[in-house]
């Protein structure tokens, strides 16, 4: 099998490599559309602010390659983000890919939320034989709001979406290759799609 973690230099890629490696497989780095395309799956990373990474994005015309990828597609954290309409991080355009706006916890609450919250309402292959109210570890201060799109929640001053799912497209908030055994599952899972 063909794994390639999208490189655009916006991405925490060593943990997730070592995840994938732990599960008996080898992941590449690549920026190359011919090599991302001919991937039987594709990792869209993400860690750090919503508008420089899109910049990245876009200068590398990954940007226009990333939504006509048909193959099965995992962002994690900012990667889903990006794939939504746009984020209020930095008044930022996304790829478009889920049709929903990525917006700011309210100050009422500590931002951002760092460290372990579960996932419930799981509605995904990508969640098989992941029990209901697991925990999870997100860092993030931006969210996505529920919507029929959403394939998990999680509650942190309301209840969010912190998965997606639109066709070979998933999402997750939370960061797979930092939960334990538990989130090395989820990506099991969507290796096996």
């Amino acid at each position: 099998m063909k794994i390639v973690i999208i490189d655009y230099g916006a991405g925490n890629i060593q943990s997730i490599q070592f995840a994938i490696k732990r599960l008996g497989f080898e992941a590449i780095l690549s920026k190359n559309p011919i090599e991302i395309q001919q991937a039987d799956k594709v990792i869209f990373p993400g860690v750090g602010e919503a508008s420089s990474a899109m910049k990245m994005l876009v200068e590398s015309g990954l940007d226009q390659l990333i939504p006509t990828l048909t193959q099965p597609v995992l962002g994690i954290c900012l990667g889903m983000q990006l794939m939504c309409n746009s984020s209020e991080e930095g008044n930022t355009k996304g790829l478009g890919i889920f049709d929903v706006n990525v917006v700011k916890f309210s100050s009422a609450v500590k931002v951002p939320q760092m460290g372990w919250n579960t996932i419930y309402n799981l509605k995904s292959k990508l969640f098989e034989n992941i029990e209901e109210n697991e925990f999870m570890y997100l860092v993030h201060s931006f969210y996505v709001p529920n919507s029929d799109l959403a394939i998990a929640n999680t509650n942190y001053e309301l209840e969010y979406a912190s998965a997606l799912q639109n066709n070979n497209f998933y999402g997750v908030q939370f960061h797979p290759e930092k939960s334990g055994k538990w989130g090395e599952k989820i990506v099991d899972n969507f290796l096996n799609l």
